[in-house]
């Protein structure tokens, strides 16, 4: 292959990846292949003095999706120059002083204030043409709606979502395809929606990078005094330090140590002149500015043995394989296992027992494989699941094999049962993290929520656990045992019968006198007389009983428990009164605190405004919410906080 033949395949390769990481929310490889590659590419141009048309070292970035109404940029956003070196980075310092701040690893956002309130919100899309998202803007976790400032404020920032929320939300999705490989995706996703309800729910977060314009305001000719303006305002900014050529290895020590603390994903620093005049001075080439310099850490690279592949069942019934190495210290910590993700990895490094492997952590943070050096290729995919020992079998899904089980009854595809049954509100196992249920799936030890309560026959297993230990086990069986006193309503709940949540339960526990029983012998009709209870609701109750599994689900579970009677709470103050909640709250802590106090008083909390709704409960009676409108159509009382309390006081 000629060398002009290699640029274009590396020019192709590139841009394949640069569009399914910016477009479709998706990354068909690594950013230290991306890296290299892109290395590889430059290095060539410079031999060759050629550039193709379609180099992605010239280009900005690719068009925005249509789904959006698109907008030009007032001021053309340009990629940054970077390098892995610190030398490199301290000679950009020179005798100028700069702001040294987190690269954030999401999704870049223009937001513009007008009269002091949020106008309008566009993504970076190619740098030249972005994406309109105003709605999406405004339902972020922590963005300002009103600032201060009444003139035309423009800003730049990062959307973000933090590890935690993010690990959160995949959880929650049922489809394979539809979870997110990182944060960084999850946010570009989140922020792009159709429908900002979702990304309400996604608690994306802002964080500013740059001022871009406020007339009429004197910044000292400094960047860290627009900073300081913006925090004025309201606005999260990135976390940033003023630094000098001689005090960049301290900055840098800090940094490299609190990238592994922090909360939200950063991919990098990113080191901006100080004095703007000066920077603005030095112009930009075609694709930098050159006011700016991004640094992005070398990857510590540790060379290891791959001892085996283990093979973790998820909910969604695909088997990821896991490498397990010899253990190795990376950026401070031990590692002693990485995700490989699926097959088609797996194969691509030719993976085998005992080959000698190059790790890293991405971002300093995920553990990864860098290569193979010995390519083996001697590994067996399994053709059962370890879970169920059911078959497993290697399937093709968006261009990507996957090992998946096909017992449609597998544990691990009830992972969610499992963490709901053992969650706070249904059977209080403290302790019980989804992680370890997940463990214990993967491991064959639980078949139905019976199993947990006799975890104990496999103590010497559970011991030699990653993250257990003695202790650890003598813990949860302590747990385990005080969880086994339980009421009728929670033992219900738990079960996970779609509809059925735990103020449901109790009205229909009440109503049939704490005899399961004949709750499970009750018809759809008998069931339907529960006031409160629907026909949908009793159908699910009904449908749940009438299959032989679940019944002998019960008979396990009630074997291992003692079942106590539900106390009386004395406090009928809201009986038979039907709410509604919308809107922000001050005086609790979010919507669940206050429906448990309206259930702990007898009363019933629902979504809708109907008929047969009392009260809606708003701060903000003059909102034109559909929900106040619809109550003021059916002649609702729409009460405040404070109103409310009034009820029961």
């Amino acid at each position: 292959m000629t060398e002009l033949e290699r640029m274009k395949e590396l020019a192709e390769t590139l841009n394949q990846a640069s569009r399914a990481y910016y477009q479709e929310d998706r990354e068909i490889m690594s950013n230290l292949q991306y890296d290299h590659l892109y290395e590889e590419l430059e290095k060539l141009e410079r031999r060759t003095g050629i550039t193709l048309a379609n180099s992605p070292t010239v280009s900005v970035g690719y068009e925005a999706l249509e789904e959006l109404p698109k907008e030009t940029h007032e001021t053309p956003m340009l990629s940054l120059d970077k390098t892995k070196d610190v030398e490199a980075l301290r000679s950009f310092i020179g005798e100028h002083p700069v702001l040294l701040s987190w690269k954030l690893d999401g999704l870049t956002i223009v937001l513009t204030y007008e009269n002091g309130e949020l106008s309008k919100a566009v993504t970076r899309g190619n740098g030249l043409v972005g994406e309109v998202i105003t709605n999406n803007a405004r339902v972020f976790a922590n963005l300002p709606l009103k600032i201060p400032y009444t003139g035309r404020l423009i800003l730049r920032g990062e959307a973000v979502i933090t590890y935690q929320d993010f690990e959160k939300i995949n959880e929650q999705m049922e489809e394979a395809q539809a979870r997110y490989k990182n944060p960084r995706n999850l946010c570009s996703g989140s922020v792009r929606q159709l429908n900002n309800e979702v990304t309400a729910k996604r608690n994306v977060r802002f964080y500013g990078f740059a001022l871009v314009s406020a007339p009429g305001m004197d910044f000292q000719d400094s960047h860290e005094q627009e900073m300081e303006f913006l925090k004025n305002q309201g606005f999260q900014v990135v976390e940033y330090r003023i630094v000098t050529e001689d005090t960049l290895d301290a900055a840098m020590e800090y940094f490299s140590q609190q990238i592994t603390k922090n909360e939200v994903p950063s991919d990098g620093l990113v080191a901006i002149y100080d004095n703007i005049s000066y920077g603005e001075s030095l112009g930009s080439t075609s694709k930098f500015p050159r006011n700016s310099f991004a640094f992005k850490w070398a990857d510590e690279m540790m060379e290891t043995t791959l001892e085996e592949i283990e093979w973790s069942p998820s909910r969604t019934g695909l088997i990821n394989p896991v490498a397990i190495f010899s253990p190795v210290e990376l950026e401070g910590t031990t590692v002693s296992r990485a995700s490989v993700h699926n097959v088609s990895i797996l194969e691509e490094l030719e993976l085998g027992i005992g080959d000698r492997i190059r790790v890293y952590k991405a971002n300093m943070i995920i553990p990864q494989i860098a290569e193979n050096l010995t390519k083996s290729g001697n590994l067996q995919i399994p053709d059962i699941c370890p879970a169920c020992k059911g078959e497993a079998r290697v399937e093709q899904e968006n261009d990507v094999k996957v090992l998946r089980c096909l017992n449609p009854r597998c544990p691990a595809k009830k992972i969610k049962a499992f963490t709901l049954f053992a969650s706070r509100d249904a059977m209080n196992i403290e302790g019980l993290s989804e992680a370890t249920l997940e463990k214990f799936i993967a491991k064959g030890f639980l078949r139905d929520f019976g199993d947990l309560f006799e975890i104990g026959k496999y103590k010497e297993e559970i011991i030699e656990l990653e993250g257990f230990g003695q202790k650890s086990y003598e813990n949860l069986i302590e747990n385990l045992e005080k969880a086994r006193a339980v009421t009728l309503p929670r033992v219900l709940y738990s079960l996970g019968i779609p509809g059925i949540g735990l103020a449901n339960a109790k009205l229909i526990c009440r109503h049939f006198d704490q005899d399961m029983e004949q709750i499970m012998n009750a018809s759809e009709e008998e069931i339907s007389g529960v006031d409160g209870i629907g026909p949908v609701l009793a159908k699910n109750l009904v449908t749940y009983f009438s299959q032989a599994e679940n019944v002998q689900t019960w008979k396990h579970l009630s074997s291992q428990l003692s079942i106590e009677e539900e106390e009386a709470t004395g406090d009928t103050a809201l009986e038979g009164k039907t709410f509604v909640i919308t809107g922000s709250l001050e005086q609790f802590a979010n919507r669940k605190e206050l429906k448990e106090l309206i259930e702990s008083k007898g009363g019933k909390v629902t979504g809708s405004v109907t008929g047969k709704t009392d009260y809606l409960i708003n701060n903000n009676p003059a909102s034109a919410s559909s929900k106040n409108k619809k109550a003021r159509e059916l002649g609702v009382p729409i009460l405040s906080e404070e109103e409310f309390q009034k009820l029961y006081s």
